[in-house]
């Protein structure tokens, strides 16, 4: 189902883009006062959009086919290119956001599980609910007004500073962590809050089953029932959570790019909707559509993996 499932998402998605209103054209176009109607209906031809809607997607598709997403409307680059480019960056900021939420979210939420109703689970609830509840680029101005203007500690743009190729390599190592220490931040909080509530529910709901109160009367050492019985079947929801979160690893946070201006793919997705360049935006949102279907996929893998009674059923 995975090719179905993606050819109706690319159709519905081609389809919403040409009902936005603006086209490529217009942002060529209106405002040069000397360019006659006669030059826009050339652009649009030269684009192909005086055809109609369902045409236009059979051309894009028979493209796609052969992994060609086409030509930039904006500086008529391949967006196959584009995208290349801005990957590598997106790719370590959201994998570096994954690890600090991974290695911080589940021993938080099985801690608090483990310790429900104590000061420390109150605590951590607080926290979740303000991570759920404050704004992503409200906290990143503030991060950015403390860290990089009042204190001047860290870079509030940009990947690298001026000068970076005469820097030493550990210099230049140093020079990105800075750059890249506020936008992982950003990245993370959110996540943080959301996947460590998660696991605390899970948690909670595993150690309420008979087979942990059997372990308890049978006597096992507590980390043996909280990490070997409990925790492995705590963490089927979470997979899915996280075979979700692949998409991201490629999208990339628009935000947190924008703010930063950081290279990335958020920042170019962004760029593309505001300047309605189709080819970029077509491009980047099938990429996502595959890689949504591909964490699905990878979560039902995983799920048999973690829990055998999956592969007995499925068998």
């Amino acid at each position: 189902m995975l090719i179905p499932l993606l050819i109706g998402i690319s159709l519905i998605t081609f389809v919403v883009m040409h009902l936005a209103p603006g086209k490529p054209t217009d942002i060529q176009t209106q405002l040069n006062q000397k360019v006659s109607l006669q030059v826009r209906e050339r652009l649009e031809k030269l684009y192909g959009l005086d055809k109609p809607v369902m045409v236009q997607y059979y051309n894009w598709i028979k493209r796609l086919l052969s992994l060609d997403f086409g030509e930039s409307f904006i500086d008529g680059r391949p967006v196959r290119n584009k995208i290349a480019e801005r990957i590598p960056i997106t790719l370590i900021i959201n994998i570096l956001s994954m690890l600090l939420i991974l290695s911080i979210a589940i021993p938080v939420g099985i801690f608090s599980a483990v310790k429900e109703g104590t000061p420390f689970d109150r605590g951590m609830t607080v926290f979740v609910f303000i991570g759920f509840a404050m704004p992503t680029f409200w906290l990143a101005l503030l991060l950015m007004k403390w860290f990089g203007v009042t204190l001047q500690w860290l870079p509030v743009s940009g990947i690298r500073s001026i000068g970076f190729e005469h820097m030493s390599f550990f210099a230049q190592l140093l020079d990105y962590a800075k750059h890249l220490f506020l936008p992982v931040m950003i990245s993370a909080f959110t996540g943080l809050a959301g996947l460590s509530r998660y696991m605390r529910a899970n948690m909670i709901q595993v150690l309420r089953q008979d087979y942990i109160r059997s372990a308890f009367a049978k006597g096992l050492p507590e980390n043996r029932i909280y990490f070997h019985h409990a925790f492995k079947n705590a963490l089927l929801p979470v997979i899915t959570i996280l075979g979700l979160s692949i998409p991201g690893l490629i999208g990339g946070s628009v935000i947190a790019e924008s703010i930063f201006a950081i290279p990335g793919m958020g920042k170019l997705f962004y760029d593309a909707v505001m300047s309605r360049d189709y080819p970029v935006i077509m491009g980047i949102l099938v990429i996502g559509a595959f890689l949504t279907l591909i964490g699905n996929l990878i979560a039902d893998v995983s799920y048999s993996v973690a829990d055998p009674r999956i592969r007995e059923n499925s068998e």
